[in-house]
């Protein structure tokens, strides 16, 4: 009896922090952020010598500004009007950075004031230059106000002459630099050049130090602002521009807030991402406008055996009322999610022109698990690809029939993306409404999608998805074959599917994972041919219910 009574406690123990991690979240009870506070005491950087001419670098006297104020308890430190040149800014606890209308903090072009420091690129330890603004396990940390900072980023990042109109080629070229031997990329410098074509990796693999890589410094662009390992944190206000890789990275931070701040990056800007919120937990992002050369709002947990290794996911976050104008998605989770993604709510948010809305990546290797993701009331104008999007055949450019047929065991490395619900989703404009490809040996699971209006050049596809639901979904499509196209994937209803009168072919079914397909409440009649198989799928597993 004893005995049984130690296993049973150990039993217990093992799932004590399962069942914590399980809290269930919904609409009606939405994850609770906790905000910081201040004291009212103020500090200006004008007390410590700082000139807003745009020529002094005003380093020392930010930084010792931000420092005095923490030592005396926390407060406010007062950024006026004016131009501030300054270097990398390292923030304190309960400290309010705090810039007034008409503040530019600008980072200086000068990179040797920018230190080699352990960071990391893309979930994985590497070498970086400090970033313009930092901090460290930090308590009760805020930047607010109406001001700009500014990353000074085109003196960082290569550019390909494509990218860039014949005047603004001309201006990159005589402002500096080199070409690479085609005559059809800039590089801020030899050194950068040398370290792209070389493709010298960045990783501070075992035994490496960050001033190992001094001879490619230039090629590391630094974060704008990186906050790791905080606690109440707040963005408020501000606008964060010209970022030499991705703006603002929030990493294992908690109770973290960005309200109504704008990041701008150029079209151009390589890595370019609005925010990147990375193993964080407790998180709303709100009223925030967004206009990048990369990622939008993106999710993030950790890359491949070191991101799982880490093992906190990115949790528990509201995500509303933003908009989103350039981007390579308007909202995103992946690819280096190998810590997972969990209880995040989307809501109220508008992407115009985005190469693609809602994005969700990833490849074989990575792992984690991404779940219990929901989005309403999503609107969207003029994507560029898809309006939503799954797949986890990310930097494959094509996968081949014999390349999808591959099994391989599941293991650690296999990414799960499962049990999300977005509903009152409209696109005017993309080139394809739903696109679901998931893999082999772990399809994409349990994907509810209702009241949807998709003006798209295709409609929807899925491969190697199961228990995809769509319910009262309107495809306004170009291309009307088909409509809908199944590839290998089983568990599927449509329900309530309204599409155009002229459609030639409402469904393709292909490969013999192709199975218990329903089609309810929806009238097929007015397609010129209901389905076609292909590729080993039979007729018997499409099931038309309540259809004429």
């Amino acid at each position: 009896m004893k005995k049984s009574r130690r296993f049973l406690n150990v039993i217990l123990v093992a799932l004590a922090p399962l069942a914590v991690s399980a809290q269930i979240y919904s609409w009606t009870n939405l994850p609770k952020i906790t905000q910081p506070t201040f004291r009212k005491d103020t500090i200006s950087i004008l007390t410590q010598g700082a000139k807003p001419d745009g020529v002094t670098l005003n380093t020392k006297a930010i930084n010792a500004a931000i420092l005095a104020c923490s030592q005396k308890g926390g407060g406010v430190v007062m950024v006026p009007a004016g131009l501030w040149m300054t270097g990398p800014i390292e923030l304190k606890s309960n400290v309010n950075l705090h810039l007034k209308k008409s503040a530019t903090l600008l980072f200086t072009t000068d990179k040797s004031q920018y230190a080699l420091v352990e960071g990391t690129y893309e979930g994985k330890k590497a070498a970086r230059n400090q970033s313009p603004i930092s901090g460290m396990n930090l308590q009760n940390v805020a930047i607010t106000g109406q001001g700009i900072i500014d990353g000074n980023g085109d003196v960082w990042r290569a550019v390909h002459k494509s990218q860039l109109t014949e005047p603004q080629w001309k201006e990159k070229v005589e402002s500096g630099g080199v070409l690479k031997e085609d005559g059809k990329t800039w590089y801020p410098s030899e050194q950068f050049k040398r370290a792209s074509t070389e493709n010298k990796s960045m990783l501070l693999t075992a035994g490496k130090t960050p001033q190992d890589f001094a001879d490619m410094k230039d090629f590391l662009r630094p974060n704008l602002l990186v906050l790791t390992g905080c606690k109440n944190v707040l963005l408020e206000g501000v606008t964060f521009q010209n970022s030499p890789a991705w703006c603002l990275h929030p990493l294992m931070c908690q109770e973290l807030t960005i309200r109504n701040v704008t990041t701008k990056n150029p079209e151009y800007a390589h890595n370019g991402d609005g925010m990147d919120i990375e193993s964080c937990k407790n998180f709303l992002i709100e009223g925030c406008t967004l206009d990048v050369g990369d990622d939008a709002i993106c999710i993030k947990s950790g890359k491949d055996e070191e991101g799982r290794k880490r093992g906190m996911p990115t949790e528990n976050g509201i995500i509303r009322n933003n908009t989103v104008y350039n981007g390579h998605g308007g909202f995103v989770i992946g690819s280096e999610m190998s810590g997972g993604a969990r209880n995040i709510f989307v809501y109220n948010c508008t992407f115009m022109g985005t190469d693609k809305g809602l994005r969700f990546k990833s490849v074989r290797g990575r792992g984690g698990v991404v779940e219990h993701i929901y989005a309403k009331d999503i609107y969207m104008k003029d994507i560029a690809q898809e309006a939503i999007f799954f797949d986890m055949y990310y930097f494959v450019k094509f996968a081949t029939d014999s390349e999808r047929d591959e099994r391989p065991v599941v293991n650690e490395g296999t990414p799960i993306f499962r049990d999300m619900k977005f509903e009152n989703i409209v696109c005017n404009g993309a080139s394809k409404g739903v696109f679901i490809r998931g893999l082999p040996e772990m399809p994409i699971k349990n994907i509810v999608m209702e009241k949807l209006v998709l003006q798209a050049d295709k409609g929807v596809e899925l491969i190697d998805a199961s228990g995809i639901r769509l319910k009262d979904v309107q495809l306004i499509t170009q291309s009307t074959k088909p409509v809908i196209l199944v590839d290998n994937s089983n568990n599927l209803t449509f329900d309530a599917i309204r599409y155009d009168p002229k459609a030639s072919l409402l469904f393709s079914i292909n490969g013999e994972r192709s199975q218990a397909i329903e089609v309810r409440n929806t009238d097929t009649t007015k397609a010129q041919t209901k389905a076609e198989f292909n590729k080993g799928a039979q007729e018997k597993n499409l099931l038309l219910m309540s259809s004429k």
